[in-house]
Order: structure tokens, then sequence, then C-alpha cells
């Protein structure tokens, strides 16, 4: 264990195998692109789903304050994000940079656990896009096949065909990718933007009053082994209050995944020293005005404990006699899981190359297109792999998993800038966490406290994950590292000698 702890990739490293021919992917990204995907990316589950369930259940009208306080928290990481992805340009996100700051292992747990939080997400979000494009059919007077569609069919073909076409898309190159996210991101935002503009005239004082509902003990079925982790350790906690309002921004925080995954595509950026930290930054500041300003609106339309929490956008503006935005808003959400299943693959597809080029997985995985420029073999294992889970496996309680799986992320990604500052001082860095090293240790912080909100079954089925991973690691990536290789030839050598 102490020699794969040890075994640091240095950021010359990581730099250098990105010249390698076989490996080298195209600079086709620009910071607009990257705040694009950023954008393409966070705006989807969250702003159309997650609104209505954590106003109904945790923090009523308040639930404003859920969406500030989890925009703060990936504030935080995200400028940790910047700082490592300007100094490391490299594919593979908190993969990458933990490589360079805690060494092989902790790096192997980390792209262990990327892969759960964007296989899994891209999943959970295809079969959400499919249950939108059903209601959209139903509001058009057309309905899917229960053979093909819903709780009853088999296999869901629309979930599983739209990730066989994002996939598509990502195969024929980051630059179609950024285009394709590009047209989606303005038609999501723009129905955003309307929900705003008309919503604000529908308001009624009344519905926000009180702002922060009476604190409430938890219902009963949701305590123990269901019950927030906190609770556990002795903090009770309950539903509403300002305990329910911390334990909404656990949640919420599902909204804000995305952003991290600007990094995963910093080897196919022209200026990533420049670009990465306005595409991450940017775009979670973007999305946070959005999640605010959307989540006042709609508490503001309807009664916190009359909202849906299934479409509660659509919902609240059919409930106010205005069917018509109700049907755009559903474009709107279809339009924006879209890029949501696209981006989340995208990213998945960026961290298995980064780990297949460190032999940590099969090298041949990280063969690119010779005309797409694309790890073409990953993108498509990637794709086939989310098009089963989306398919055929109920994920309903597995999505929780991905919220841990990011805030663990988050928090490695905190420390490690501490950590990189101290031991390689003379990095250039374009970008820097400002009041260093208070900042990254609050984020840090901040991310296990959301961590210690979500339930403790989320935990014991993480650990469970973790332990896999880690078996993986010793029957695979251990003895076929290329970092652990070249280090041993290295001390042969020097024993030689």
């Amino acid at each position: 264990m102490a020699g794969t702890t040890h075994r640091i990739k240095s950021v010359e490293e990581s730099i250098r195998d990105t010249d390698e021919p076989e490996h080298r992917l195209r600079k086709n990204l620009s910071g607009l692109d990257l705040t694009v995907f950023g954008v393409g990316v966070i705006i989807g589950t969250g702003i159309f789903v997650l609104t209505g369930v954590v106003a109904k259940e945790q923090a009523g009208p308040a639930v404003s304050v859920s969406f500030v306080i989890a925009g703060i928290v990936c504030g935080l990481a995200a400028l940790c994000y910047a700082e490592f992805a300007s100094t490391v340009p490299v594919a593979g996100s908190a993969y990458t940079f933990s490589y360079a700051t805690f060494g092989e292992f902790l790096a192997w747990i980390i792209g262990w656990d990327l892969v759960l939080e964007l296989a899994l997400g891209a999943a959970t979000v295809a079969v959400g896009w499919s249950g939108y494009l059903g209601q959209l059919l139903s509001d058009l007077g057309l309905e899917l096949p229960s053979a093909i569609a819903g709780d009853d069919a088999p296999v869901d073909v629309p979930a599983v065909a739209i990730v066989l076409a994002m996939t598509a898309v990502l195969v024929l190159g980051i630059k179609l990718s950024s285009r394709v996210t590009a047209v989606i991101v303005a038609i999501k935002v723009a129905i955003v933007l309307l929900v705003i503009a008309v919503g604000v005239f529908h308001l009624s004082a009344d519905n926000y009053s009180p702002f922060v509902p009476p604190a409430q003990p938890a219902a009963e079925g949701d305590t123990g082994w269901h019950s927030p982790l906190v609770e556990l350790l002795g903090f009770a906690q309950g539903t509403f209050g300002w305990g329910g309002v911390i334990a909404g921004a656990s949640i919420v925080f599902f909204a804000f995944i995305g952003f991290d995954i600007v990094a995963t595509a910093a080897e196919e950026t022209k200026d990533p020293k420049r670009d990465l930290p306005r595409g991450i930054i940017g775009s979670l500041l973007i999305c946070t005005v959005l999640y605010v300003a959307v989540s006042l609106v709609v508490v503001g339309m309807q009664n916190y404990t009359e909202l849906s929490t299934e479409a509660p956008l659509a919902n609240a503006f059919s409930a106010q006699g205005m069917p018509v935005f109700s049907g755009l808003i559903s474009l709107g959400a279809l339009a924006g899981l879209t890029s949501v299943v696209m981006i989340l693959m995208l990213g998945q597809s960026r961290v298995l190359f980064a780990m297949s080029r460190d032999r940590l997985l099969p090298p041949g995985m990280a063969k690119v297109h010779p005309t797409y420029g694309t790890p073409y073999r990953i993108t498509i294992g990637t794709g086939l792999f989310v098009a089963v889970l989306a398919g055929a496996v109920p994920l309903d309680v597995l999505a929780e998993l991905v919220n841990i799986g990011t805030l663990f992320a988050f928090l490695l990604v905190s420390l490690g800038v501490v950590i990189l500052r101290r031991t390689r001082p003379d990095l250039p860095r374009s970008f820097r966490v400002p009041f260093s090293p208070v900042l990254p240790i609050v984020s840090a912080v901040a991310c296990l406290w959301l961590m210690l909100n979500l339930p403790a079954e989320t935990w014991g089925r993480f650990l469970v994950w973790m332990a896999i991973g880690i078996g993986a690691y010793f029957v695979y990536g251990r003895s076929h590292s290329r970092v652990g290789r070249a280090r041993a030839a290295e001390e042969t050598s020097s024993t030689a000698s």
C-alpha cells in the first residue's frame, strides 16, 4: 500500500503524455465553448424537478436559500478546480489532480468514484428524459407504447435511444458536441428566462409566508438507516426549519453537478490556462443566479405544500391556467436533459481515457480516432454501458450515490490545492484560489458537512462501491500501472549501477 500511495505522477509527466501521437486530443474548445458546456450540464434535472421536491419536503419557500448554500459550496470547490485545471491542463479532472498530489491509490479511488458519478448520473438523466418525452407526447395527444417506455417496459427504449444518439455525437468530434450543446443550451436558457419573466407577474406574497416553515420531527419511516448520517451522529434534524434548509442543500446539490466536467475537457481547450477558470466559474455563476430566481418564482406562484415533485415548473403554470407555458417548459426540460446526458458521458469518457493512458485500465481503450480526434473506443464503451443502465436497471435508489460521489471528489480536490501549493510551489499558476489555504479548507469542510446530511444507507452503498473499486485496483491496476513500472525500472537501474 505504501508503495502505491507514493506513486505520484508529476505534473510534467501528465502534460508530456498528452503529446503522444496515439493519445493526442484535438484542441478545438474556447472559453465560450467551456462555459456553454458547463451551463449545458448544470441546467437539467435540478431546476426542472428538485425545486419542487426540496420545497415540499425539506425547506418550504426557503428552497432558494438551499440553492444559495449549495451554490456557495460548489463555488468554493470551483475555485479549487480552476486552479488545478489551469495548472494541470490534462484530461481526467479530479483523477489527474489527485495523481499529482495524493498518489496513485487515491487517484484510482477518485477515478472509480467519478465512474459512479458520471455514468450513473447519465443513465439516471436518460431515464428522466424518457419520462419527459412521454409527458410531452401525452400533452400532444400521443402516447408511447407501454411495451417500450414506462415502469412496466422491460427496456426503456427512448432512454437507450438518446444515450446512443449522444454517443454518436461525441464520437464524431468535440467541436460538433459543443455546437450541438450550444443550440440545446440556447433553447433551455430561453425557457428558463421565460419562466422567470412570465411567472413574476403571478406571484402571491402569501405563498412566501412562513419563508422558513417551523421545524418538524422526521416522519415515521425516515429514521435510522434512512435518516441523514448526522442524525445517527447525534444531531437532531427532522424536516423544515433551518435544519431542513441545510438538508435541502445536500439534495439540490445534484442540480449543480457538472461544472467539474469542464475540467475533463482540459486537453481539448485552445488556451486552458485562461479559458478553464472562465468556463468553470462562469458557468457556475450563471446557473446559480438562474436557480435562485426560478425557485423564488415557483414557490411564489404556488404554495409549497401543493407543488408537484415530478414537474413543479410545468405544474405551477398549469395551476395558473397557462397550459401553453406548461408545454413549453416540458420542451425545455427535454432539451435540457439531452445536453446533460451528452456532457456527463463526455466527462466519463475523458476520465476513463486518462486512466487507460496511465495503464490502470487496459491501454487499448485510450486509442484516439485518426479522423475525429476523439477517444472513440472508450466513448462507445461508455455509451453502451450507460445505455444498459438506462434501459434495464432501476435507478431511483442508486441515484443518491451521484451526490455523495461528487462531494467526495470535491473534498479531495479542495485538499489537493493545499498539498500541491506546498509540494510544488514552483509550478506556474495562471489562476490561484484567493485566501489559500483558508478557502480550500473551508470548501473541504463544507463538502464533508453536505455528505453527512445524506442518508446513512447512501453511505453504506458508497462504501460497498469503493470496496469493489479497491479490489479492482489490486487485481489489475496496481500491477499494470505505467507510473509503477517506470518507478520499478528506475529502482532496478539504480540498484544495478
